[in-house]
């Protein structure tokens, strides 16, 4: 059976202003795979989630959201089918967290706090749990710290329940248990949508994902960052494709008992 895939960029380019930043991307994935987007500082991976959401329309080429153009789709069309968390998310008003989760089910229903159904209620509390926010959920989002709050914005995207998640470097600030545990959840997620996660992480990425893909920044003028390796983390994280793209030597190997690679700078 011939499975449509949720997400398709086919021979992508975007950028900003006279600057290019991604050349000639191709890939897909399927619905309830998670993909890891790998690659240094600057090589064009907020770039390409951007395209993928739809805040960024492409120079050429073309990007799909199951079956719909992003940049094109109506609002609240796309905020029932894709979820994006981005890198900074600033929330100036004194939220609290369970009413931050919450905002995630308005493109459900278009009500507003305090108009939510049972079945939204139910949502953002599991969201809460698996990200291990329950305890924060009626203090204010803007006196939690960084990775308290960037917990509490997972759960608010975990709690849109879309088909595809975009997630900017979801676990950064986290620490090594709840980035693990956030992981694991994002996981779970995937084996009903399709999920894509930009992260420095080798070492989760070789854990949790699927296939993992690596950018590179352009090597020439005029030109912009380009996709170089595309597979599963096996293949892929602990190569020379990998240490060539992050400019380090990676020294690689087996965790005792498992099947699990992993890569360390040196």
């Amino acid at each position: 059976m011939t499975v449509t895939p949720a997400v398709v960029c086919d021979a992508l380019s975007c950028g900003y202003g006279a600057r290019p930043v991604l050349t000639d991307v191709s890939l897909s994935i399927a619905p309830g795979e998670l993909l890891c987007l790998l690659g240094v500082n600057g090589a064009g991976k907020t770039t390409l989630l951007r395209a993928m959401a739809g805040l960024l329309a492409p120079r050429h080429g073309t990007v799909r959201i199951s079956g719909h153009d992003p940049a094109r789709a109506a609002r609240r069309l796309l905020a029932r089918a894709v979820c994006y968390l981005p890198q900074r998310y600033d929330l100036a008003l004194p939220f609290t967290v369970a009413e931050v989760v919450l905002m995630g089910r308005y493109p459900h229903h278009g009500g507003w706090l305090g108009l939510e159904t049972d079945a939204d209620h139910d949502a953002a509390r599991a969201a809460m749990a698996r990200c291990d926010v329950v305890g924060l959920a009626d203090r204010h989002f803007d006196a939690l710290s960084g990775g308290e709050q960037r917990r509490a914005l997972l759960a608010q995207a975990l709690c849109q329940r879309t088909e595809v998640l975009l997630l900017d470097e979801p676990t950064a600030s986290l620490d090594p248990s709840h980035a693990i545990a956030i992981f694991a959840a994002l996981r779970e997620v995937a084996g009903s949508a399709a999920v894509v996660v930009v992260t420095h992480d080798l070492n989760l990425a070789a854990r949790f994902a699927d296939r993992v893909a690596i950018l590179t920044p352009a090597d020439r003028p005029g030109d912009g960052a380009r996709l170089a390796a595309l597979g599963p983390p096996a293949e892929i994280v602990g190569t020379a494709v990998a240490a060539t793209a992050f400019g380090v030597a990676l020294h690689t190997g087996i965790v005792p008992g498992t099947a699990l690679r992993f890569a360390v700078p040196h």
